[in-house]
């Protein structure tokens, strides 16, 4: 596999996040990359990146079948991964009145396991 059809498998490439309850969400790589536990799981865990893991099969399971199972609530993943996209989205926002406040998406149920798994996922 040439170097630039990695690069493109690796900025487009989709991956599947299964919650413990069974819920599944489909985010592209770049997406989950934005959390560091997410990241360590897709990518190869001898520091040889994405590359090695698809030519010799280094690092996590994951990083090959681009699905991670996690420990956390499909709501809790949901919200997660819906902060992720958020995060990719107005990263680059040259006006931060431009940014909406995500706290108004977080229901109050859900807001200290939210930060739990935040903290955890290093989100």
């Amino acid at each position: 596999m040439s170097k630039d059809n990695v690069e493109q498998l690796k900025k487009n490439d989709w991956v599947k996040i299964v919650s413990c309850d069974g819920f599944s969400f489909v985010v592209r790589r770049e997406v989950a990359f934005g959390s560091g536990h997410l990241k360590g799981m897709l990518d190869s865990s001898d520091g040889g990146g994405f590359e090695e893991a698809m030519s010799d099969g280094g690092g996590f399971e994951e990083a090959m079948s681009g699905i991670c199972h996690v420990s956390e609530r499909g709501i809790i993943v949901e919200k997660l991964l819906e902060y992720l996209v958020y995060k990719k989205l107005y990263d680059n926002s040259q006006n931060p009145k431009d940014v909406p406040d995500f706290q108004e998406r977080i229901i109050p149920e859900i807001a200290l396991e939210l930060l739990v798994a935040a903290d955890y996922y290093d989100a």
